[in-house]
């Protein structure tokens, strides 16, 4: 099992590098759908200080990817293969739980919302399965491709998919083209698919997701948390069983859950740079030079000599209502 789990976690893009940069100099006028003050605006660098100087920046374009900025920042450039798998065979789908020795332990929307900061007590999003045709539509109505180049993206993907490559394309034809709200709903497709709702191709996302950006003033506002932990309990359930060779979802978040919580069964070390104001996920060196990975056997013993001791129960404390 830990062989066949670890195929998957090689083939999840590395965010940073593949990701486009996202560049917020928003100063034209876009007929695309959005609120006025998205084409008005001049964008922000670091986000407004003082809201009562830009009202109206709950509605702006920017305030929607800066929602979901901390998942590119707190993304692993490593992942912790042995580890992972060693976890996936305690993962039971009738209890949606690891079973450990020291009872069965789940990742919550608490661990969710410190480790990522991002919402998880907004409004919620429905993802309905989409066909072909109806995905071709979303591309041409929110990323202003031709009927021709939506028909023949979903027909090189075979379904209501396209290629991340192809995404990031549009992206940067976009933004030179400066239609903002058009490029932000493309860079955003890109980061959701690379991170939260990552799948086991690792090189498409599911146009289902797009529809989330359709409307960028309230898509900042979204659970996005919620939707990917229930995404990452369904990867879960569908790794745990003999037939997977591979893992989905966003590993990110199960990968630093581990480290919070077993201080014990791993070998991984903490940035001495880190700040409390930051999501707890970022504190963890993942590159090569840090990782301090070890074989999957050994994993498994430490997880098996689990006592309560060697568990962190109280986290977070720094980080609620981030």
């Amino acid at each position: 099992m830990a062989e066949d789990v670890a195929d998957m976690t090689d083939d999840v893009p590395d965010v940073a590098g593949e990701a486009p940069e996202m560049r917020v100099d928003i100063q034209g006028a876009d007929g695309a759908e959005g609120s006025d003050a998205d084409d008005a605006a001049e964008g922000f660098p670091s986000g407004p200080r003082d809201p009562s100087v830009l009202a109206s920046f709950a509605d702006h374009v920017a305030h929607a990817v800066w929602r979901l900025s901390p998942v590119i920042d707190c993304s692993v450039i490593t992942g912790d293969l042995g580890l992972i798998s060693a976890f996936v065979e305690r993962w039971h789908a009738e209890t949606s739980t690891f079973h450990l020795p020291v009872g069965e332990l789940m990742i919550t929307l608490d661990d969710v919302s410190s480790l990522l900061h991002l919402p998880i007590t907004s409004a919620l999003h429905s993802f309905h399965a989409l066909s072909t045709e109806e995905a071709r539509f979303l591309l041409i109505k929110l990323l202003e491709v031709s009927a021709e180049e939506a028909r023949a993206e979903t027909a090189l993907t075979r379904g209501a998919y396209v290629r991340l490559g192809w995404v990031r394309d549009i992206y940067e034809t976009r933004y030179q083209a400066r239609r903002w709200i058009v490029a932000a709903r493309a860079y955003l497709l890109h980061l959701v698919g690379c991170t939260l709702f990552a799948n086991k191709s690792a090189t498409y996302v599911h146009v289902v997701h797009l529809d989330a950006f359709r409307d960028l003033a309230q898509s900042g506002g979204y659970a996005w948390k919620v939707a990917a932990l229930v995404h990452m309990y369904d990867q879960l359930d569908e790794a745990c069983r003999t037939t997977t060779r591979q893992l989905a979802g966003y590993l990110t978040l199960l990968q630093r859950w581990i480290y919070e919580h077993f201080p014990s069964v791993h070998q991984c070390v903490t940035d001495d740079t880190y700040q409390e104001t930051s999501p707890r996920a970022s504190r963890w060196l993942t590159s090569k030079a840090h990782m301090k990975g070890i074989t999957g056997a050994p994993y498994r013993a430490r997880c098996d000599g689990l006592t309560v001791t060697d568990v962190s129960w109280l986290l977070y404390t720094e980080h609620r209502g981030g």
